[in-house]
């Protein structure tokens, strides 16, 4: 499986299409497909039915948040803005750092 760089709950800036500048949370990670899922970003209208009596939503057309490349998304560091990542050995764990200013790169929680 092929592993990125980018965590749940990161900071992350939308480089190219529409959404292009946007800063956002990241809600989910789809490592295997190669995408992340990024609140507010790539906005798709959905319709929604409430068939079931289980079901306590209104039907209608509801909005949700597409999945993106993973590729056309940049980590943001807290120091330095959009930064590339790279990785450092503390022990045995593998941590995230920001190439540029050397900084610790933590998800948020």
């Amino acid at each position: 499986m092929p592993s990125l760089d980018i965590r749940r709950n990161d900071t992350v800036m939308v480089l190219t299409g529409a959404d292009r500048g946007k800063t956002q949370r990241v809600l989910r990670v789809f490592p295997d497909k190669g995408t992340v899922l990024v609140e507010h970003v790539r906005m798709v209208k959905k319709t929604v039915s409430s068939k079931t009596s289980r079901q306590r939503t209104k039907g209608g057309i509801a909005e949700q948040e597409s999945p993106i490349n993973a590729s056309n998304v940049a980590l943001v560091c807290p120091n330095c803005g959009r930064a590339r990542v790279g990785h450092k050995m503390s022990g045995d764990t593998r941590i995230r750092i920001c190439k540029k200013c050397g900084q610790e790169l933590a998800a948020k929680k």
